[in-house]
């Protein structure tokens, strides 16, 4: 059991992801009756904030991603405000890794003013490699925005990577836009694991 920050700093992989889904079963899964933005209709609820803006749980998200991406990746992003502190995770610790990377935020809409960007920060050469971050995937239509505006922008896209795929038709479509999709943590992996730590519960 990881119980301090020291023990996340030297924590192997499988110990990171173990507290990863403890933490996601303590703070991030809710049981009743919820729409999501997708306007679905759920049981339970995944709300990643809890989580992903704990220290403990950005360090062991930032390391476990770090090793997941793709040996060519330049760079990071994701949507806000999902994304915001997944990526700004990963550009944090890659840099105590010695393989400093890049963090973009994609609006949702583009800035009202200056620039009118939809896009905050650094620029990168064009065609520059970019993984993108999700924090939840239900349809995957937030991570695809993301793609297309790093695309339209001149940056190769290829790969998303998710915390947790809700398995709801997400990888289908990244699989139909010639996308590769890995994830930490299925549903499956959040419901077993919260029946574990909940077995008064009733599923």
């Amino acid at each position: 059991m990881l119980d301090s920050a020291a023990s996340f700093i030297t924590a192997s992989a499988p110990e990171l992801r173990q507290a990863l889904l403890d933490l996601f079963c303590r703070f991030a899964y809710k049981t009743g009756d919820f729409t999501l933005s997708s306007g679905q209709k759920s049981t339970y609820y995944i709300n990643g904030k809890p989580v992903t803006l704990d220290p403990l749980g950005a360090l062991a998200i930032g390391k476990l991603i770090l090793q997941q991406l793709p040996s060519n990746t330049q760079a990071v992003a994701g949507l806000t405000l999902g994304a915001d502190p997944i990526v700004s995770a990963v550009s944090v610790v890659s840099a105590y890794e010695d393989c400093p990377l890049p963090g973009l935020i994609i609006r949702k809409e583009p800035k009202g003013h200056g620039t009118q960007a939809y896009l905050e920060g650094p620029q990168l050469a064009a065609g520059s490699a970019v993984v993108v971050l999700e924090d939840v995937v239900t349809t995957g239509a937030s991570a695809l925005k993301a793609v297309e505006r790093l695309q339209k922008a001149g940056y190769t896209v290829n790969h998303v990577l998710a915390l947790v795929d809700r398995q709801q038709g997400g990888s289908e479509l990244y699989a139909e836009h010639q996308l590769n999709f890995q994830t930490i943590f299925t549903i499956q992996d959040i419901h077993a694991r919260w029946a574990e730590l909940n077995p008064e519960a009733k599923t």
